[in-house]
């Protein structure tokens, strides 16, 4: 039984560097890993890639050839991936044994892990060839240093775990960054009560129902 992280979040949400971080971590202790690249967009890398789509497909030739934007190109790519999970990523699969320890670096665009079925076709191909997967979701913590912020990171991560069915982990990013970390901490163990007494403050009346099944949620 092989294992596998999908690593997932919003673009710019430091999902290379955790990637690259994890596998610095792993040679420091000896223990084996395989970093996946998954973004047809992707150029530089600081980890070595044992698989990239970019052989099976590149976000730069879908955009010329089909005349197609970033975001259009980018889900033609992930599709077009999808239509080959029988063929190459099976193949690319072979190399691996059942100890093997696999991470993919997913693309940040949240369609994918949204509401788009791509990553849940995916995963299930994981799951047939008998790998263990978890969702690790990455949301940059300087996002939410306010309750609409927190709110909406909050329901973006919960879309995730939704759509995928995974075990799931959020983490944090670039605490480094976050101007205040005190604004951060105090959604950390946040209290219902003035999460929607904040949010009410924040929009209008006629939004008090909808805040109150968002605080219930999150």
């Amino acid at each position: 039984m092989g294992y596998a992280q999908l690593v997932i979040g919003p673009a710019g949400s430091g999902k290379s560097t955790y990637c690259s971080s994890l596998h610095e971590h792993c040679t420091a202790i000896g223990r084996s890993i395989n970093i996946v690249n998954l973004d047809p967009a992707a150029e530089n890398f600081d980890y070595p890639v044992a698989m990239d789509i970019r052989e099976l497909v590149s976000l730069e030739d879908v955009m010329e050839e089909l005349g197609l934007g970033p975001n259009g190109g980018l889900l033609y790519c992930m599709e077009h991936l999808e239509d080959n999970l029988d063929e190459w990523l099976t193949e690319e699969l072979d190399n691996y044994t059942d100890d093997d320890y696999l991470v993919f670096d997913c693309p940040g665009q949240i369609e994918l892990f949204s509401h788009v079925p791509v990553l849940r076709n995916f995963v299930e191909h994981l799951q047939r060839k008998n790998f263990k997967v978890c969702v690790v979701y990455l949301l940059d913590s300087q996002f939410i240093t306010d309750v609409t912020k927190f709110i909406s990171g909050c329901m973006a991560s919960l879309s995730a775990m939704i759509q995928l069915e995974l075990p799931h982990v959020n983490i944090l990013s670039k605490m480094d960054l976050a101007p205040r970390k005190k604004d951060i901490e105090d959604f950390l163990y946040p209290e219902p009560q003035v999460l929607l007494s904040e949010l009410n403050q924040r929009m209008a009346p006629q939004f008090a129902k909808l805040n109150k099944s968002l605080i219930e949620l999150s």
